[in-house]
């Protein structure tokens, strides 16, 4: 075949710039062989496609099984030419290729970078090219690594500083929300992974912009530097006059440290103090009186210094918090599977330790989820939720305001030895932690954990990658399929719509989606029912969801083991049980409470707890009884992070198991209904509830005919011979009374002549009370 008009197409992809690799030869569209592939072919169909550089060649019919026939030639590019036309070819030696081997390529599409609005073309505002499209970075996605691999790329150096629009200006057009992470050793910014999302919507304000070493601006005043061998810790060395030189201590304050941690990517002012003198390696003079307000990017910004000599005056060291990027900061939450909630961690003096919850509340937990982006504190104190730490622990008795940008604005102390414990390490979760699950193990609803509750995961565009992706992230299978349901729980938010992941997305929080919120579900509120292939084989075989994947471009798997409610009306009353080691069991009664039935119904999306119920109330379970002597504080968001053991305990029997009562009943509607275990509670109160009422109205009715009596007695008087008795006996009584007041009026009359000043007061109250009497 001639190759005159041989070009190449990738169909079927998720952009333009990846899919399915097909070859237009003699006028026929023809697929390729993965076999036949490599990545020297990649890099030209890439670049003349426009498309960049090859992020991943795909087997297996990755992005389908074409149609037609399969190529049968070979392509043998050298990947520096300008397109296939100029790649020789031969025979393809894969007879028996058929489209279940149809290769697929992903291209970077980002085809070019640059600098712009610099001194030079190694310094200034960041800008990709995307397909035809300029547009910048933002500068939450961007960090000194990232900025080094683009300096490379760009033939520049490595980065010096990153900076924000305030030195190189907003862009226009386009703002291309990528993250990037970057190891900082790769030789173009295609070779580092790529997340489409980030949790902050930017604006112009935030384009990222970036010096090279290789710009002239780097040699401008301003420039600093650490010696001491640590990257975020050592003495201050400034580039001024033509020379590097250390600064003095003397009006130096916190305002400067705070530019210099910055301007080196280091995070926030850990602490500054006085250092040895000079080294013989390094001249006499000296640099002192910056003067910054503590917002400046660059030292360059604050006013200018002035030479001095050093003499014997002390001179400045710094440690700044830790490296601060968008994957690794100077604080970090691990223990969770989630960058959003964990055990709190500083890095300090060069190593990562935890934090004391002495003094911890609230205000601190919202500083640390505002620094790492994640929203706002959902919990404020939850010590060892997340296991215990190793190594230091570094902070006590934290103390924010609640509006500081950075945990080291806070005040704190640091913990002295064995002062502190591991026991007492913080944990923080905060709105953004997102988790997902299926709610039967490895089959049942996609549901996923955001803003402190579990939603709905809408079915829309929801593809065979997106299925395949998540029964990998959950140790279920390579693949699966799905069906179209009902949400589990209605009145539950629907967190997540439009989810679609790629074939090269290696972790589900890498798959484009809409905005997370909450959201209108297309199809009639239809919601991904989904069943795994490792649970369609073989149940048996499933691993404990305990046992996670090792592997550094996953996200690490979670913990948390299925649960569900049985035996009750609807989803969220029954038997309690939990999945674990392929294999339904149920929980054992012993110190269960209200409290870890509140945590229950919040794990399973069912509002507060009505009833915490034991003794086999909802009837026996069968087969192990996984869990005993749960113990939780009721906040916690999954039975997990209470105190639990977790084995098969034989020492606890079936009329043992455990029960929950929530508040969101059959289908997600309200309820109130009582589990059997409290119906003896209800009818003994509504029996007292009876009781009572039968009693007031007896006592109404008796009140009302003594009423009606009484309003009888004066018509009937003296027309009946009864009432001639009662007429005695009340003119008897009359006189009785009178010879009463007839001895108070005498007693009254005498203490008129001791006190004359309340003879008036005495007489009216007297007249008065005769008055009373004889109306009556």
């Amino acid at each position: 075949m001639g190759n005159l008009l041989r070009r190449p197409r990738l169909a079927d992809g998720f952009h333009p710039c990846s899919g399915r690799v097909e070859v237009l030869d003699a006028e026929t569209w023809w697929t390729v062989c993965d076999a036949d592939f490599d990545q020297q072919d990649a890099e030209v169909v890439c670049r003349e496609l426009g498309c960049g550089l090859p992020v991943q060649v795909l087997g297996s019919a990755a992005f389908g099984r074409g149609e037609g026939q399969v190529w049968s030639e070979e392509l043998w590019c050298r990947g520096n030419e300008s397109d296939i036309h100029f790649c020789p070819s031969s025979s393809s030696l894969k007879h028996n290729c058929s489209h279940d081997s149809n290769v697929g390529l992903v291209c970077s599409g980002h085809t070019q970078a640059q600098m712009v609005n610099g001194l030079d073309s190694c310094s200034g505002r960041v800008e990709l090219k995307y397909l035809s499209e300029w547009g910048s970075v933002c500068d939450v996605s961007w960090d000194m690594r990232a900025a080094s691999v683009l300096c490379g790329q760009l033939k520049c150096g490595s980065a010096v500083a990153v900076l924000g629009s305030d030195w190189f200006g907003e862009g226009s057009g386009q703002i291309w929300a990528d993250v990037f992470d970057c190891q900082g050793n790769e030789t173009h910014l295609s070779k580092c992974p790529i997340s489409s999302w980030s949790r902050t919507a930017c604006s112009h304000e935030q384009d990222a912009g970036v010096i090279c070493s290789g710009s002239s601006l780097a040699f401008h005043d301003g420039r600093v530097r650490l010696s001491g061998g640590m990257e975020c810790e050592g003495k201050v060395e400034v580039y001024f006059g033509q020379d590097w030189r250390r600064v003095l201590l003397d009006s130096w304050s916190e305002s400067e440290a705070s530019v210099v941690c910055r301007q080196l990517d280091c995070g926030s002012v850990f602490s500054f103090s006085s250092s040895s003198t000079s080294s013989p390696e390094h001249n006499n003079i000296c640099v002192m009186g910056f003067s910054c307000s503590g917002s400046e990017a660059h030292l360059g910004n604050c006013s200018s210094a002035q030479a001095v000599n050093c003499s014997s005056r002390e001179q400045l060291s710094i440690t700044c918090s830790g490296k601060f990027n968008s994957a690794h900061s100077s604080i970090r939450l691990v223990g969770s599977g989630g960058d959003c909630a964990g055990r709190l961690e500083v890095f300090h003096s060069g190593s990562w330790g935890t934090v004391s919850d002495d003094l911890w509340d609230i205000e601190d937990a919202q500083v640390v989820c505002r620094q790492l982006q994640c929203g706002v504190a959902l919990t404020s104190q939850v010590p060892a939720w997340f296991g215990p730490g190793t190594g230091p622990i570094w902070l006590n008795e934290v103390e924010c305001d609640g509006s500081e940008t950075l945990l080291w604005n806070c005040r704190f102390h640091l913990c002295g030895e064995n002062e502190c414990g591991h026991k007492d390490d913080v944990g923080v979760v905060c709105s953004e932690f997102k988790e997902f699950r299926l709610t039967e193990g490895c089959e049942g609803n996609l549901e996923v954990f955001y803003n402190g509750t579990w939603g709905n995961v809408c079915v829309n565009g929801m593809d065979t990658n997106t299925i395949s992706l998540i029964c990998q992230e959950l140790n279920c299978g390579r693949s699966g399929h799905d069906r179209a349901s009902k949400a589990r729980v209605e009145l539950a938010p629907n967190w997540l719509v439009n989810l679609k992941c790629r074939k090269h997305d290696s972790t589900l929080w890498h798959c484009p989606s809409s905005p997370w919120g909450q959201n209108m579900c297309i199809n009639g509120n239809k919601m991904p029912q989904i069943t795994c292939s490792g649970k369609e084989k073989n149940n048996h075989v499933l691993r404990s969801f305990l046992t996670c994947s090792s592997s550094p471009h996953h996200r690490q798997c979670s913990n948390h083991l299925p649960l569900r409610l049985k035996g009750g009306e609807g989803i969220c009353s029954g038997r309690l049980e939990v999945y674990h080691n392929a294999e339904w069991g149920s929980v054992c009664d012993d110190m269960w409470d209200i409290k870890d039935a509140q945590v229950v119904c919040r794990q399973l999306g069912c509002g507060p707890a009505l009833s915490a119920n034991g003794s086999a109330d909802f009837g026996a379970g069968e087969g192990p009884i996984w869990l005993n002597r749960v113990k939780c504080r009721g906040n916690e968001i999954h039975l997990w992070d209470c105190t639990h053991s977790l084995e098969n305990h034989t020492d606890c029997s079936h009329r043992q198991d455990t029960g929950v009562n929530c508040t969101v009943g059959q289908r997600g509607k309200l309820t109130t209904t009582p589990s059997p275990g409290d119906l003896s509670i209800y009818l003994v109160s509504l029996l007292v509830l009876g009781t009572v009422l039968f009693l007031a109205l007896v006592l109404l009715v008796v009140l009302f005919y003594r009423k009606r009596v009484l309003r009888r007695v004066p018509s009937e008087r003296g027309q009946n011979p009864i009432y001639e008795g009662l007429n005695r006996g009340t003119e008897d009584i009359y006189e009785e009374i009178d010879h009463r007041f007839s001895t108070e009026r005498t007693t009254i009359s005498t203490q008129r002549d001791m006190t004359d000043n309340y003879d008036d007061a005495l007489t009216v109250g007297s007249n008065s009370n005769i008055m009373t009497l004889d109306t009556r």
